[in-house]
């Protein structure tokens, strides 16, 4: 049996499309179902529903063969042991920094401003700004960014932005680029030497539906 770790959501409808590609079809709709082990038309593949943030952990332990993740998962949680071949090319987006409008945040790292940064990607944030020289104090958050310069908590956030509405809707703009961000296939090292044939034969088939 080959274990699939997958998280709901975008990753979870994207990737859909992608082992549909390759002729897997999920057995149960996990929007109605509240099971966790999902059947697939393959006897010898399910997919299990983790958190995005545990997908890596599940593979590295064994408690999946593979999963898709966010390279911002990844670069935030590490990514040690996890074999990764392939880039998926799909949940695009991108991560960045955002502040109120009217926040001149050009001007405030040109002058050596100390800033105070909300975000969920703590670990990204202090290698970008410290490789800027910039001095920033990080505020770890969960949920609801753009709340943190709307209330004064925070001069700037760093998070996924995919469209930018949810930044203009909430009065905030976009003022750097950090990185491009999509999901990637990670493979347990060990089920790849126990499983061999089956995940290869897997793998490669997802991989040239991705060049499509």
């Amino acid at each position: 049996m080959i274990t699939l770790a997958l998280s709901k959501g975008r990753i979870f409808d994207e990737a859909l499309s992608l082992l549909g590609a390759v002729g897997i079809q999920v057995l149960e709709d996990p929007d109605t179902s509240r099971k966790l082990i999902l059947s697939t038309s393959r006897a010898d593949l399910r997919i299990v529903l983790v958190r995005a943030s545990d997908v890596p952990t599940y593979v590295q332990y064994g408690g999946a063969d593979l999963g898709v993740v966010g390279k911002d998962t990844l670069l935030e949680t590490g990514d040690a042991g996890l074999y990764q071949p392939l880039d998926l090319k799909i949940a695009k987006c991108r991560i960045s920094v955002a502040v109120r409008e009217g926040f001149d945040y050009a001007a405030a790292v040109r002058q050596g401003s100390r800033l105070t940064v909300a975000t969920k990607y703590v670990a990204i944030a202090r290698e970008f700004f410290a490789a800027k020289g910039v001095h920033v104090d990080l505020i770890k958050l969960y949920g609801s960014m753009e709340l943190a310069p709307l209330t004064g908590l925070a001069d700037a956030i760093v998070d996924l932005v995919s469209t930018g509405n949810t930044l203009k809707a909430n009065h905030l703009v976009e003022v750097e680029r950090i990185m491009d961000i999509s999901a990637r296939l990670v493979v347990n090292q060990a089920a790849l030497k126990l499983k061999q044939a089956p995940l290869r034969a897997l793998i490669n088939a997802i991989a040239a539906a991705v060049k499509i």
